[in-house]
Parts: structure tokens; sequence; C-alpha cells
């Protein structure tokens, strides 16, 4: 019995055309391998699964190969197959050209990921390969729309040790990413009739932007050397907080402030939305503990493997307040968005203390790159300074008043991707202008650490 064509290996899609099958599946060939359709070293199947699945005779998909082989578009080798020979690629006539990427920065210093090149790969397959061998089979189905027991366990008992939060697996939610959380809380606020979340006047956009794309109006609040105020929270009815490590300033909220916050919500019935999203990196001190601790019934606690790990692995946590959880779940639409694999292997990362070791190491790393950059600035620009706990993956650099445009510029010359303070300021916010740049210190990998360093140096005012 001849086997169906699904059985066989690579697939192609080819419409042969002209006279004759020999010719018409030859110039098919011949043009996708000239367009770039099919690229240089792309592998071909077989003459046998190609005929199969075009239902002509093998020794007419052969002689197609053979020819095209000759005229040097294929190669052909004992044991490897047949290949789309290394050759430049010419576009089609009257195709229109492709647009040019963005050129990419010498030295990356933009704020946002950690050094990706120090992910745990060896760590993360093991625990990959113990989580899939213990997996019940259950785990490939959709699954909960919370996300998998295993990791909200997981993550009950790490956040608990490690952050203070106060929670239990019922009342985790597992999610892609911070923004995703953030997604889905702003569609909540709108359906109960929420229109406006109080934010820090620096920030993010993109956050701001996935607020207002839920109908919710954002209104920054004062900003001072003790960190957000909160003293003009009245009628809002959600606030938007990092308290722990504030982005970008990089403060941590004064404790009469966290405790105002906390008062505010209970007596308005208001939602705090705590964003976690580097609370395991202090580098001088024990790391002040999470908002939602004081009050789990009026704080959302947020946060991610993002900054940890890698934000391509898309996993981040909301611990919810009891009575919140249904209708997150409905914003969410009942589905699990977050693959079950990913999830139990980092419920496996953090169950064999393998997340704490990733966490300890890195935290050494971004360390002495944040000691290396401070010493560096006091010897080589002096009128620079470092501002902010010693924290995170990014610092402020305060530049003498009116320089940071004319530092940005410099930056570009030099082939250093970094960001001015003031695109991270809300713009409604009423705040004394500051000169400074956002340097993301964990970005580049160890070997580039040191010519980014040089380069920034080489930017900044004397």
């Amino acid at each position: 019995m001849a086997k169906p064509w699904a059985t066989f290996g690579v697939d192609l899609h080819l419409e042969p055309t002209g006279g004759g099958v020999r010719r018409g599946l030859t110039d098919a060939l011949r043009e996708a391998v000239r367009t770039g359709r099919l690229a240089p070293g792309a592998r071909l199947p077989s003459s046998r699964a190609l005929a199969a699945d075009l239902g002509i005779a093998r020794n007419t998909v052969a002689d197609a190969y053979a020819d095209l082989v000759a005229e040097g578009w294929l190669t052909a080798r004992q044991g490897s197959g047949t290949r789309v020979a290394e050759r430049t690629v010419v576009p089609p006539t009257g195709a229109p050209p492709r647009p040019r990427g963005p050129g990419h920065p010498t030295h990356n210093l933009v704020p946002g990921t950690p050094d990706l090149a120090s992910f745990p790969r060896a760590q993360w397959l093991k625990a990959a390969r113990r989580a899939l061998a213990t997996a019940p089979y259950q785990a490939l189905d959709y699954g909960d729309p919370r996300g998998r027991i295993e990791l909200r366990t997981a993550l009950a008992g790490y956040l608990a040790r490690a952050r203070g939060v106060r929670a239990d697996p019922e009342h985790i939610l597992v999610c892609a990413g911070f923004s995703h959380g953030l997604r889905l809380l702003g569609a909540v606020l709108r359906a109960r009739g929420a229109r406006t979340v109080a934010v820090e006047s620096y920030g993010l956009d993109v956050h701001w932007n996935l607020l207002a794309a839920a109908g919710l109006r954002t209104v920054p609040l004062p900003f001072d050397e003790r960190g957000t105020d909160p003293g003009e929270l009245t009628d809002q009815d959600a606030v938007l907080l990092t308290p722990a490590h504030q982005f970008p300033m990089g403060g941590t909220l004064h404790r009469d402030r966290r405790a105002a916050v906390v008062e505010w919500a209970r007596h308005t019935g208001g939602l705090v939305v705590e964003d976690d999203y580097d609370g395991e990196f202090r580098y001088d001190r024990q790391p002040v503990g999470a908002l939602q601790g004081l009050d789990p019934d009026h704080v959302v606690h947020a946060g991610t493997a993002s900054k940890s790990l890698a934000p391509g692995l898309r996993l981040g946590w909301l611990v919810l307040p009891p009575g919140l959880m249904e209708e997150v779940l409905a914003a969410k639409g009942g589905i699990d968005s977050c693959g079950s694999l990913d999830q139990l292997t980092l419920a496996e990362f953090l169950v064999s203390g393998a997340y704490d070791r990733h966490v300890r190491a890195a935290r050494l790393r971004y360390r002495r790159r944040r000691d290396a950059l401070v010493a560096e600035l006091a010897r080589r620009a002096p009128r620079v300074h470092a501002t902010g706990i010693a924290a995170g993956l990014h610092v402020v650099l305060r530049l003498p008043p009116g320089t940071e445009q004319s530092a940005l510029r410099a930056a570009a010359w030099q082939g250093l991707a970094v960001h001015g303070l003031h695109r991270y300021q809300h713009p409604e916010a009423g705040v004394e202008r500051r000169d400074a740049l956002v340097v993301g210190y964990g970005t580049p990998p160890d070997h580039a650490w040191s010519g980014a360093l040089e380069a920034l140096c080489a930017v900044l005012p004397e």
C-alpha cells in the first residue's frame, strides 16, 4: 500500500507552469531560488517525496534536480540530499526594493533588558528536561487560564520568601509579561466604569498607552526627592506605581508614602497596581518588601521573569486581591496564553533552587558593572552624578543643565544607543526639567561592557 503524502519529510510549495511537466517543474524551482523564496542552503524534499506531493513521476523530479544542479542553482551531495546553492539572491524585475532597517548601534545601553548572553541555558535545559519527564499528559492540553498550578504554587512560595508577598496559588494568574497583565487590568477597570488611573511623573509610555487603549486617562502624580507623592490621590480609580525601585528615577518610595497609598486604597476602594519589575536586584541593602504585603485586598502585585531571566520567555504574574480573579479571567478570555512547558520549566527552576543561584550570580555581575560605572564617572566626568539607590539594571546620570540633547547627539556619533530622561516624562507632568541620561548597564554582554563604558564616558561632559 502506498504511503500517503503526509508521511514524507520536507514540505515544498510549488506550482509548475509552462509546457511540459519537467520544464514547468524546473522553471518553478529556478524561480523560487532566484527570487529568494528558497534561501541559500535550504534543503529540498527528496525526489520521491516531491514526486508524491505533486503527483508526477519520480524520474521527472530527479531530472529537474539534475538540470538545476548542472546550472548551479542546486547542489547534491551523497548523505546530505539536494540543497539550494550558495549564491547572491537577485530580486525579480520590477520588485520594489526592500526597506533598510535601522542601523544597529555599536554599543547598547538602552534600559529594559538584562544581559541576554548570560541566560542560564544549560540550567534551563536541565529544568526543562526534568519538567517534561515528570509532566502529566494533561499538561499539553489548553490548561487552566490562571496558569499551571505547579508554577503558581512555586511562585507563591518564592514571592512570600523573597518579596514578602502574601498570596496563595488560587490568587495568582500567569500572564505573558507585565504589559499583558496591565492590559487585562485596564480592561477590568474600564468594565467597572473606571475612567482615571494615577501614574508616576516618570515611567514608560507603553504602559500609559495600554491604559489609554482601554479607555482610561492617566494622570501623573507629583514627584520629589522622596519619590512619587500620593497626596493628590483623590477620586482616581487606580494608581500604577514602581514603589521598590522607581523607574526610571531609581529611588524607593518613602515608607510614609507607602502607607499613604494603602490608606487611600482602603478609604476609596481604589486599586493599587505594584510593578515589581526588578525586585531581585539590590546591591547595598536588604530589598524593601512588596507593597502588597501591607494590604493584599487592595494591591495587585505584578512580577515578571523579563529582568531576572529574559523578556523572550514572556512569563509574568499577577497576585490578585481575592475578589478580582474572576473579572481578570473574563478579560483574559478563559485561555492560558503562556506555554505550559515553559511554565513547568520555570516552576522546576524555582523549586530546584536554580533560580536563586542564577539571581545571586547576576546580582554580583550587575553590581560590579554599576560600581565600575560610578568609579569611571568620578575619574572622567566629575560633573555627572549617578542618582538613585544601588539597584536594578539601570542608572540615571544627572547632567549639567542644558546638556542632555548634546550628550545624545554625541552618543549617536559614537554608535552608542542610550536614552535621555526626557523621553520617560509623562506629557502632563508638571515637574522641573532634569537633564539626564538613563543608562541600562545590564544590557551589554560581558565582552562588550568595557567598550560600552568607554563610549559612554566619551560623550559625557567633563
